[in-house]
């Protein structure tokens, strides 16, 4: 994730601001009680050619990298998809190579959110939502990744835009420009209209934008894309930050966690899910699927 990164590491101090005030009016609407916490955990994609031997087999070829990928996580944050629709055959094919227990997050078409912004692209819309349906059972939440200069001065487009999804859509959205955390009126009409549809907000952890670090579910759901340093120490220190945090909302009602690991090049990210895992399980007491490394590349 190029998105807020920054170089000086060892001069960042971490810490999670407190969740937005508008979380309560998510976590008042909830009809039911607490349920049992699901938990996905994944990267943002399975071409690592470093993986075999570690965590793919020896000798896997490119092209069965996504059942091996598929077979050591739990979901993938699907970029493939932002920058070029698949036919139907492709995504079928994908859905089919993964266990059952596995969940596809693809996300929308920059052409649709970054070139068009969300103007006159009703068939790349549909062209797009055509192809995800071959993931099935499988397919997650869709996600609209905002581009960096869209300002909250452009939400009736966005909006607009989002009326027009089915209805049975899972659906996300992240935001990136600052406008959007300021509470201005057209950002916080845009946040009540995602809380009033069910559509979910990614909260994007990364150093160098702390700010897109929301923390404004408008669901129960926890989408996260998180840019991290491993082996750094400060990796540790925000995870356990995290799982303070997540043994309150869980207590609240949080339904899920989706996690996209985003470690530099993804060499390190099996073994930054497996960190992730054991935390989840010490701390919430649940069990999320993780890699099983052969042969780490991590002394």
């Amino acid at each position: 994730m190029k998105f807020g990164k920054i170089d000086h590491i060892d001069e960042m101090k971490f810490s999670l601001p407190p969740d937005h005030k508008d979380m309560e009016l998510m976590w008042t609407a909830q009809k039911n009680g607490p349920e049992e916490l699901r938990v996905f955990l994944g990267g943002t994609m399975w071409t690592i050619p470093k993986w075999v031997g570690k965590i793919y087999p020896k000798g896997t070829k490119a092209a069965h990298f996504v059942n091996a990928y598929g077979k050591q996580f739990g979901t993938i944050e699907l970029n493939a998809t932002h920058y070029r629709t698949p036919s139907a055959e492709t995504v079928r094919n994908w859905s089919s190579a993964t266990p059952d227990d596995f969940i596809f997050s693809p996300k929308f078409p920059q052409g649709i959110s970054h070139y068009r912004r969300f103007n006159n692209c009703e068939a790349l819309t549909d062209d797009f939502l055509m192809a995800v349906e071959g993931f099935g059972k499988k397919r997650s939440h869709s996600f609209i990744q905002l581009p960096p200069n869209y300002k909250s001065d452009k939400h009736e487009a966005l909006i607009n835009y989002l009326e027009k999804l089915p209805v049975d859509l899972k659906c996300a959205v992240e935001f990136r420009h600052q406008s959007w955390f300021t509470g201005d009126t057209p950002s916080k009409e845009t946040w009540d209209f995602l809380r009033s549809r069910g559509i979910a907000t990614v909260v994007t952890d990364t150093a160098g934008r702390r700010d897109a670090l929301h923390m404004n579910l408008t669901t129960p759901i926890l989408i996260m894309r998180f840019g991290g340093y491993f082996p750094h120490a400060s990796d540790q220190v925000r995870m356990q930050q995290w799982m303070d945090r997540l043994k309150e909302w869980k207590a609240r009602g949080l339904k899920e966690v989706h996690l996209w690991m985003h470690q530099p090049e993804s060499i390190f990210t099996p073994e930054s899910v497996i960190e992730w895992a054991k935390s989840f399980e010490a701390s919430l007491q649940v069990s999320p699927k993780r890699p099983v490394i052969t042969d780490s590349l991590f002394d």
